[in-house]
């Protein structure tokens, strides 16, 4: 048993290059609108008086790359009526069982990442389900080894959280009380939270 599985997010490093969400699309040969990796800037702040006829910039900018998190707690799967959100036990990757899936979409309004992707040409739902097909070659997932910053990586959660202790809680995402995603940042100075 390998252990639950996750991902690693060097987000301080992160430059928004958008190669890690092209590499899954292109990987899964996703169609127009879909995506299983999505690279989100988060922007914010402004400008504020400093009493002497000046302004003090206080504004940030900041991406993070986000695929399915594989959550400890997911809501995908408790909420999906046929039985096709699955969570492997021997390394906790959530995947989608296409032949069982009838396309209702509990699923994507369940999971608070958006991970679900709905494809009106199938009338199914596809997701990240961690390049499975490339871990049982002994590879890395498409996202992970097309990072040209290498700010991705990934293995099992309790590895990842000794070698980076980062954190699951960043300003941009939910509280991951929700799910326990199996995910760990290295947040950038302005993602951090109690800034």
């Amino acid at each position: 048993m390998i252990g639950q599985l996750g991902f690693h997010v060097q987000q301080d490093r992160c430059i928004g290059c958008f190669t890690c969400q092209i590499a899954c699309k292109d990987k899964n040969d996703l169609e127009v609108g879909q995506l299983y990796r999505r690279v989100h800037e988060i922007a914010g702040g402004g400008y504020t008086g400093t009493g002497n006829n000046a302004l003090k910039a206080d504004v940030y900018a900041y991406w993070i790359s986000l695929g399915c998190n594989h959550c400890q707690d997911p809501p995908c799967v408790k909420n999906c009526p046929t039985g096709a959100m699955q969570k492997r036990a021997e390394d906790g990757v959530v995947y989608v069982d296409q032949e069982k899936c009838i396309g209702c979409r509990y699923c994507i309004w369940s999971c608070p990442y958006g991970a679900p992707q709905y494809n009106p040409q199938s009338g199914k739902v596809g997701k990240c389900d961690f390049c499975r097909d490339l871990l049982a070659k002994g590879e890395p997932p498409a996202c992970v080894a097309a990072c040209p910053m290498r700010v991705l990586d990934y293995g099992p959660l309790a590895e990842l959280k000794k070698k980076y202790q980062g954190t699951n809680q960043i300003k941009g995402l939910p509280d991951p009380r929700i799910t326990n995603p199996s995910i760990i940042i290295t947040p950038h100075r302005d993602a951090a939270l109690g800034k």
